[in-house]
């Protein structure tokens, strides 16, 4: 399994903010006989694995054993967990609340991925009985593991709201992966992405709770107008609160799912830094509604911010994982650095292959849309 992390505080709030996203990933790799599926390891990979990588700082943190790049190692069995958090700007306490959510959510769903691992031993051709093995765990399963994880991160930030006083909110997205396939669940508008480098394809896994997303479904607003739209930084769902509700009962809806994996899909999973970066957005808006929406426009607009096709592009266009990673942080503060930026991605090589011919399954959270949006600001009733 190849993985990495980058992040930076973006341009904007360079010497005079900080950084309140948070990530986290954790990597379980377990080597037996002749690697799982007998699949082996590229020689030329550039990531390793067999190691943690948790809440690093302004710079590519990529980790792993550089024994795993000789030619013929066998390609072992890989299981993670990945938390990215994004506190909500505007409010205090943004950074302990991602610190939690990231913190949190990743101890409750380390055990979840190696159980799951663990339940099928005959990818290493290993016959055990059911009196040794775990019980096995279903994508429902798996995706209440991920929704009872994110609801107990909930409830600690509430509670260190009511302790300190302070308003604490954070955007979350979480996945479970194990025996190729990834569980997802998120709050609020930190994104998944699947990039396809056999089908040179995007799809976004995760759909955004905010403002901007309800309008383009409704059909208020066109993709374009999404990107730039003045209410792109108001997201509807995020963990925490103003520390006015029980600990011990609140609740936050978490929306989950599972798609397959294949050997030549990367996931990518980032904070609205690097959708959100362009900083002339307002004007953007008023010159594309101005002028009738014309087309001429559109493409003014498209080239000012960071679109799906460009994070496509970027993924298929470097070297590596790192590399990638380091780009996407570049590309954020090219286009205004509005926000703090955070990536994660990671890779299975072991997989069987994307089928050459023939539809894949549906892994779009939306087929129909690719909608962007901006720096987060919290609708609350209260």
């Amino acid at each position: 399994m190849r993985y990495t992390t980058n992040y930076d505080i973006g341009d904007r709030k360079r010497g005079r903010g900080i950084n309140e996203d948070s990530l986290s990933l954790t990597v379980f790799e377990e080597g037996h006989r002749d690697g799982y599926r007998g699949q082996r390891r590229p020689p030329d990979s550039d990531e390793a694995s067999d190691a943690n990588a948790s809440d690093g700082g302004d710079e590519d943190t990529s980790e792993g054993d550089a024994e795993n790049e000789r030619e013929g190692r066998p390609a072992n069995r890989s299981a993670g967990v990945f938390v990215l958090a994004d506190g909500a700007g505007g409010h205090d306490a943004g950074d302990a609340a991602s610190y939690i959510a990231t913190t949190v959510v990743a101890e409750r769903l380390a055990p979840v991925a190696i159980r799951a691992v663990r339940s099928y031993p005959d990818g290493f051709d290993v016959d055990l009985g059911p009196n040794v093995l775990p019980e096995t765990l279903g994508p429902e399963d798996v995706q209440a593991a991920i929704e009872g994880a994110v609801v107990e991160a909930h409830r600690d930030i509430v509670r260190y709201a009511d302790e300190s006083g302070s308003q604490s909110y954070t955007t979350l997205v979480a996945g479970v992966y194990a025996d190729g396939k990834l569980h997802l669940g998120w709050v609020g508008d930190s994104r998944a992405y699947l990039v396809n480098h056999a089908r040179e394809e995007i799809v976004r896994l995760t759909k955004d709770h905010a403002v901007v997303e309800e309008m383009a479904d409704a059909g208020e607003i066109d993709d374009v107008e999404a990107h730039v739209h003045p209410n792109g930084n108001e997201i509807t769902r995020a963990l925490g609160g103003s520390g006015h509700e029980d600990p011990e009962r609140a609740f936050v809806e978490v929306d989950t799912r599972t798609v397959r994996l294949y050997a030549e899909d990367t996931v990518l999973a980032t904070s609205d830094g690097l959708i959100d970066a362009q900083t002339d957005a307002p004007e953007l808006y008023e010159e594309y509604v101005d002028a009738g929406r014309s087309e001429s426009v559109a493409e003014t607009v498209r080239e000012a911010v960071v679109t799906d096709d460009e994070i496509r592009d970027v993924l298929l266009d470097t070297d590596s994982l790192s590399d990638a990673a380091r780009e996407y942080v570049s590309l954020a503060n090219d286009r205004g650095g509005k926000d703090n930026i955070s990536v994660l991605m990671f890779a299975d090589d072991t997989l069987p292959p994307t089928p050459e011919t023939g539809g894949l399954p549906v892994r779009a959270a939306d087929p129909d849309e690719d909608v962007a949006d901006r720096e987060t600001l919290i609708i609350s009733d209260e």
